[in-house]
């Protein structure tokens, strides 16, 4: 049975009301308590979660490898500074790095985070009159400044400026827009290999391995933002062994803990000298907590089989989101990798998204009109086809 909360939604919405700041638009439900894709309300209400922690919950709402590390982690060591070893830490780092490209990890709290190292680092290991960044278009990197100016989308810098100066942008997918952007104050490339918070966006054949030849030629760190797609998502372990390009420099955080604040940027031996004592740090990155949930969430997707149910819960959501488009004019197009999912509609997604609600069903829409879909590596297949049943009774709703 689900938890009773003491407060009842409506009197939590209250309270929202009175003390705290209003910068997020909240659905009006008090969500009490989590089991791999379902959630409960105060009021006993159980909800199918296909968007479960903003993609944070890639193994699903409390899973038992990660709250047992932590419930055991927290009764003995909560957190000490980065200047003491922690072999959990070390532990954590050997382990992201032998699933990715080797080399070593710096430890952060968050996505943004991550990114910001990512660009210190950047400036850092290149000639101080080599500065700038290339990103690009409908991407999305966080909400520090530095972040958030590496974010091309101009709706996150209004009110903001100046921003900080040194990132050029460019089309998603455009080889040779990026190239006449290159001169020789240059240092990197970001990029997102698959586009998340921009919608689900797949790159072009040919893209990312051209962002690899044009970073070796001009001498430029080639930096894969992987905080939605990495920790398996994509069915691999990391979105760029898709296509077989490896950047010099990935970031990650959300699914990194299974559902616990982390984040680590992983970069390669000899460049990881550049990030020398004194120019950055992180007071909680890597902290026991976080390290054992990274621990635990890594042996989970491994010893589990994740990766294969993530790629047989692809081909599910494949065939049968491109079936609803077959029958539904409003659907424009479908984009699948792993469990990333996006579904392009004609209109305004945010009447699918109510209407699921109502539906006890937990989804997104981005940019407007993209349906998001990050679903649990967990989810089993009668999960998806109730999720996809709800699903399409909203759109066809509001396709009349």
């Amino acid at each position: 049975m689900a938890s009773v909360a003491e407060l009842s939604s409506a009197d939590t919405v209250e309270l929202f009301k009175q003390y705290v700041i209003p910068n997020y638009t909240r659905y009006p439900v008090n969500l009490v308590r989590g089991e791999g894709s379902f959630v409960w309300d105060s009021e006993g209400q159980r909800y199918l979660d296909l968007f479960p922690g903003w993609g944070c919950n890639l193994l699903g709402h409390c899973p038992p490898r990660v709250v047992q590390a932590v419930q055991e982690q927290v009764a003995t060591l909560i957190h000490v500074p980065n200047t003491w070893h922690l072999d959990a830490q070390g532990r954590w780092a050997k382990l992201l790095s032998e699933h990715s490209f080797g080399g070593q990890a710096f430890f952060c709290n968050s996505g943004a985070e991550a990114n910001e190292a990512a660009i210190k680092l950047a400036r850092l290991h290149t000639p101080p009159e080599r500065y700038k960044i290339i990103t690009f278009e409908g991407g999305f990197h966080g909400r520090t400044l530095g972040a958030l100016t590496a974010t091309a989308q101009p709706k996150y810098h209004e009110g903001l400026g100046p921003l900080m100066a040194g990132f050029v942008y460019a089309p998603y997918g455009d080889l040779a827009a990026v190239a006449d952007l290159v001169d020789d104050e240059t240092c990197a490339i970001m990029v997102e290999p698959i586009q998340g918070e921009g919608g689900v966006r797949i790159p072009p054949a040919g893209f990312l391995q051209g962002l690899r030849d044009l970073a070796d030629q001009h001498g430029l760190l080639l930096m894969f933002d992987e905080v939605q797609t990495g920790c398996g998502r994509t069915g691999e372990w990391f979105a760029y062994q898709h296509f077989g390009v490896t950047p010099d420099v990935m970031t990650l955080a959300k699914a990194v803990c299974g559902g616990i604040a982390g984040g680590a940027l992983m970069t390669t031996h000899e460049i990881a000298q550049s990030l020398r004592p004194g120019m950055h740090a992180a007071t909680f990155g890597g902290n026991p907590i976080a390290a054992r949930a990274g621990i635990a969430t890594l042996e989970t997707i491994a010893e589990e089989g994740l990766l294969e149910n993530t790629r047989r819960l692809a081909d599910f959501f494949r065939t049968r989101l491109t079936a609803l488009q077959g029958d539904c004019e409003l659907i424009e197009d479908v984009r699948v990798q792993g469990v990333m999912i996006g579904i392009e509609l004609s209109v305004d997604g945010g009447p699918v998204v109510q209407k699921c609600l109502e539906n006890n069903l937990l989804i997104n829409c981005t940019q407007g009109t993209v349906i998001r879909l990050l679903p649990a590596m967990t989810l089993t297949a009668e999960q998806a086809e109730q999720g996809c049943e709800i699903l399409a009774q909203a759109i066809g709703q509001l396709a009349g």
